[in-house]
Formats: C-alpha cells, sequence, structure tokens
C-alpha cells in the first residue's frame, strides 16, 4: 500500500519535539506539505530543513503558546485568513501531572483551555475549507487514560475524556461531508514529556529514574516503549485516502498495554 498525501495540506500541533515532530516528518515524507506550530520557532525552523520536501512541498512554521488561550485564538484566527488546512492533527504539550486531591478549580480550568478549547477552536477554522471541498481528516492526539485513568495524571484523564467524546459527536455530524474525526489514545513513548514525569515518579517513590523506566517497559506487552517514528506511521495512514471509511474511533497505540476492550 503506497500512502500519498501529496497536494494535501496538514497543520499539526505541538510539533517542535516528541510524537508532534515525528508525524509531521511522516506527514512530509508522505508528500504533504506541513505547517509546524509549537511555542519553539528556532527548533521548528531546523526542523523544515530536516523535512522532506522532494514533492514540491511547501513547509512553514507557526509560533504559538497554547498556554495562553487568548493569544492563541488571535494567531490562529490570523493563520486561517491567509490559509487552509486538508489534514489537521490536534496535539498539545500535556498539563501538569499529580492525583485528583492535589488540583484545584483553577487547575481544571487551565487544563481544559489547553487540551478541549484550543481543540475545538482550531477545527472550528478548519472545517469551513474541509466542508467546502468535500474532503478533510482531524485527527485528535489523546491518551490511553481516557479508557483506563492514570492516578497521577488526573487533569489529562479528565479533559482527554471530553475531547474524545467530543470528536466522536463530530464525526458523525461532519461525516456526509468527506471527513473524518479520529482520536488516537498514546501510550508510553520515548519523549520528554514521559522522561519528566518518569523524574517526578521517582523523586516521589524515592527509586532512580531508570527503574521507573523498567518497571514501565515491563508492564507493555511488547516489553518496550513505543518510539515516536511508529505514531507517525499511524497518522500518515488516518490521513490518507485509504482511511476513508474510518472514522469517529479512538485507536489506541500502546504495544497492548490497555487491558479494556
Amino acid at each position: 500500500m503506497n500512502i500519498s498525501l501529496k497536494g494535501k495540506k496538514a497543520l499539526v500541533g505541538g510539533s517542535s519535539k516528541g510524537i508532534g515532530e515525528a508525524i509531521a516528518k511522516q506527514l512530509a515524507a508522505s508528500g504533504a506539505s506541513v505547517t509546524l506550530m509549537a511555542r519553539s520557532a528556532g527548533r521548528m525552523q531546523e526542523l523544515i530543513m530536516e523535512m522532506d520536501s522532494s514533492q514540491g512541498q511547501q513547509h512553514q512554521f507557526l509560533p504559538v503558546d497554547f498556554t495562553d488561550f487568548e493569544a492563541y485564538k488571535v494567531k490562529i484566527s490570523a493563520f486561517f485568513e491567509t490559509n487552509t488546512v486538508d489534514i489537521l492533527v490536534n496535539n498539545t504539550q500535556g498539563p501538569e501531572g499529580g492525583g485528583a486531591l492535589e488540583k484545584k478549580v483553577d487547575d481544571y480550568q487551565n487544563a481544559f483551555d489547553l487540551l478541549f478549547k484550543s481543540v475545538v477552536f482550531t477545527t472550528e477554522l478548519a472545517l469551513k475549507h474541509m466542508q467546502e471541498q468535500q474532503w478533510g481528516r482531524i485527527i485528535n492526539i489523546a491518551s490511553i487514560s481516557v479508557k483506563e485513568p492514570l492516578n497521577y495524571l488526573a487533569l489529562s484523564n479528565t479533559i482527554r475524556a471530553a475531547v474524545v467524546t467530543w470528536a466522536k459527536s463530530l464525526a458523525y455530524d461532519v461525516a456526509k461531508d468527506g471527513i473524518t474525526v479520529n482520536s488516537t489514545l498514546t501510550g508510553y513513548f520515548d519523549t520528554d514529556r514521559i522522561a519528566q514525569l518518569n523524574s517526578k515518579k521517582a523523586e516521589k517513590l524515592g527509586v532512580s529514574q531508570n527503574e521507573v523506566r523498567s518497571n514501565m517497559e515491563e508492564q507493555v506487552p511488547v516489553k518496550r516503549i513505543g518510539d515516536p517514528k511508529e505514531y507517525g506511521y499511524l497518522v500518515a495512514f488516518l490521513a490518507s485516502e485509504q482511511a476513508a471509511f474510518i472514522s469517529g474511533t479512538n485507536i489506541p497505540i500502546d504495544g497492548g498495554l490497555l487491558k479494556s476492550l
């Protein structure tokens, strides 16, 4: 199967590193012109030089801060005044870790702005063009914690669950327009985010980070954590014509970690 995204334009959030970077690179390798979107303008400029442009792609980047929703609204609205996208990958950095008893109402509001409002607002802007052309792909990067909550990620558990249920509703409404909406449920991947969480967990438990990582790997049936490149392969498929009959789904990418159906 040859996945070709030639002629498609993609917008990828959180794409200066980790999973977002891997997704952006794979979409570019499949022929799409990619707009990177994250905080680090310098890093995104470097990435554009690394990304495949052999099929005439025109890559660009948009510096944004997802933690400041009002400022984000201004920047993303200005972007869509002069740009359209065919493929939208909704992805932001995760909120601070911590259990339910550690978090206050304001923490949940901030997480809601970061994980939910930014996704809905961006999608609303992207949908106009997708509906006009009767084709589009919306892919939300979520977490396995929406199915099996992780007690040290109370904010993420709560708000990402809202994202995937919203996405299910949206998928029904836009299916007639040739637009698919899917969410990927992230397991353990080799990213800075995992390293930061493991560092805090190690400090809390009084053990080494290597021990925390080894225990994490042991939990996964394939006995390793994921390579972000593997994430890019899944998203490129969901963005392709071959995935036109897949919509309204939550797809775990976790090495078999989830125990629930």
